[in-house]
């Protein structure tokens, strides 16, 4: 694999390219020195009809896309192809499909450009997306607490340094994004039913109605046996009052996001005190979530916890958490070669 050229090591400036192909999401990103200088994403729509990602179609609507993104990021930048110094991509985890389309064309760009090819973990880029250089953002010190928190993934991560992560907790069943899009759909409402559920949930009464929370010891999750239990909840409500549910989706809203967002804080907690670690960083796309936001930050000032919340741009999936990754990769030559191949699951 070619590695770093004399002119690339003796540019005052490091330009990486992030891209980020994971799901349903084509996006590309440029990072100067640790700055995002554009981040350019492509939705696919296509899926909303589905109540879900097709991978089928997210693969290829991938390759329609990531031309154009990766094009419009470079120019946005307002640099050319020329100037960058390495190229990181999304290995995973996440849709095979969807992976293969990023990783080939990073490692064509890379090949064809002679620099080097950076592989990136996607859950750790979204904890790392806490250190892209943005004046909006406080960075955490070494080590803090981790919670990731996505449609496939929550996990409770002790982060000693860029490179040295420690899984202390993680969902034994279904993820907390899950939880939020499937109480959704029971409730009929479209995908993705998450963000439904906050925005209904901001003129509802949380406690209106009472959801059982699970008893799994540490700090580990579940949460299928929350959504089943909405799901039967909702049977009989509904055999009684067809319009049940139409008559009380803000507070079924606020009830099911409150006690999500209890069983996460409920977690959050163990591992404070189990660690002695008081800094929390949260990243995926879950963390958009108000509920969960304003918990952390009622925690920090109750107990005394120090929070890092990333920017909404920052949370949802997206090539500067790539981009930052793959910068501080270079910085340590932690390149990968063509050989890498792309992983739908991959331990943190």
């Amino acid at each position: 694999m070619p590695q770093a050229s004399d002119h690339q090591k003796n540019k005052k400036s490091i330009y990486i390219l992030g891209i980020e192909s994971s799901c349903d999401d084509t996006a590309a990103a440029v990072l100067k020195d640790g700055k995002i200088i554009s981040n350019m994403v492509a939705n696919q729509a296509i899926h909303e009809q589905y109540g879900g990602v097709v991978p089928e179609l997210a693969s290829r609507a991938h390759q329609q896309n990531i031309v154009p993104v990766v094009d419009l990021a470079i120019k946005k930048a307002g640099i050319k192809k020329t100037d960058l110094s390495g190229i990181a991509f999304t290995e995973g985890p996440g849709l095979l499909g969807s992976l293969l389309v990023g990783a080939s064309f990073a490692k064509s760009l890379s090949l064809s450009l002679n620099i080097p090819l950076i592989p990136v973990h996607h859950m750790k880029a979204h904890i790392l997306s806490h250190f892209i250089q943005d004046d909006q953002m406080q960075v955490p010190a070494f080590p803090f607490l981790a919670l990731t928190i996505s449609g496939g993934h929550t996990q409770i991560v002790k982060v000693s340094s860029y490179f040295d992560f420690e899984v202390l907790g993680e969902t034994l069943d279904d993820a907390v994004g899950e939880a939020f899009d499937k109480s959704a759909k029971i409730m009929g409402l479209p995908y993705p039913g998450g963000p439904l559920i906050d925005k209904y949930a901001q003129t509802g009464n949380p406690k209106a109605f009472k959801f059982p929370k699970p008893k799994v010891k540490g700090m580990n999750f579940s949460f299928s046996g929350l959504k089943t239990s909405i799901l039967y909840f909702l049977q009989k409500q509904t055999k009684e009052n067809p319009d049940f549910i139409k008559n009380n989706l803000e507070d079924l809203s606020a009830s099911i996001q409150y006690t999500i967002v209890n069983i996460l804080m409920d977690k959050l907690k163990i591992a404070v005190a189990e660690t002695g670690i008081n800094r929390i960083a949260i990243g995926g796309g879950v963390s958009a979530n108000s509920g969960i936001r304003n918990a952390l930050l009622q925690a920090e000032k109750k107990l005394k916890w120090q929070v890092f919340i990333p920017k909404f741009e920052f949370t949802t999936d997206n090539a500067a958490m790539i981009a930052i990754v793959g910068y501080l990769k270079y910085k340590e030559k932690m390149f990968g070669n063509l050989n890498t191949i792309p992983k739908a699951r991959m331990a943190l």
